[in-house]
């Protein structure tokens, strides 16, 4: 448990022991000033001072709440504290591999959380996605052919190691950069 001091109703202040134990949980992808930053912004959505953010919380960040996968990642994000915080923001690290951008992409893709991400699963994220401008049709022909490439068909069922085989080749940019004050 992190050791953090209360000054009045907000968290102040990480010490050292509990800045390498974060940057431990997100495997050294942020560094140490990044933690410190990322604190703040996380005592900043944690209005409350709970310990942990809720889903109404991170609504109130206007790109969270725009983003088409939102309500998607709410079921992720929803109560995480500080080091969970991080780790799921880790992902998004200039500095994480292909395979953990994609194990966080398979996270959405994979809503009812059974470790398997089927056609329909993929369907539901493009039309969660592309809305109005790709008709059913569309999607399904788009997907249908990223799937024969990777050597799989429409009534394949993916597991994670699947999953990392379609997109591996893919050009992901999910970087979210930290301002260091």
């Amino acid at each position: 448990m992190l050791g953090l001091k209360k000054m009045g109703n907000a968290s102040s202040t990480l010490t050292q022991y509990d800045i390498e134990e974060v940057q431990e949980h997100c495997n050294n992808l942020f560094s140490q000033q990044e933690i410190v930053s990322l604190y703040q912004r996380f005592c900043q959505l944690d209005r409350n001072a709970k310990g942990f953010i809720s889903a109404d919380e991170f609504l109130s960040v206007p790109e969270f709440a725009m983003n088409p996968l939102s309500q998607r990642l709410l079921k992720m994000v929803d109560g995480l504290n500080f080091k969970d915080f991080v780790a799921f923001l880790s992902a998004f690290s200039a500095k994480a591999s292909i395979s953990q951008k994609i194990e966080l992409i398979f996270k959405v893709y994979d809503s009812d959380c059974n470790g398997k991400v089927t056609f329909n699963d993929m369907v539901e994220v493009l039309r969660d996605l592309a809305g109005s401008f790709m008709s059913d049709q569309q999607r399904e022909e788009v997907l249908s052919q990223v799937l024969r490439e990777a050597g799989y068909t429409k009534e394949s069922v993916l597991l994670l190691d699947d999953f990392i085989k379609v997109f591996e080749h893919a050009n992901l940019r999910m970087e979210v950069e930290v301002s260091v004050d």
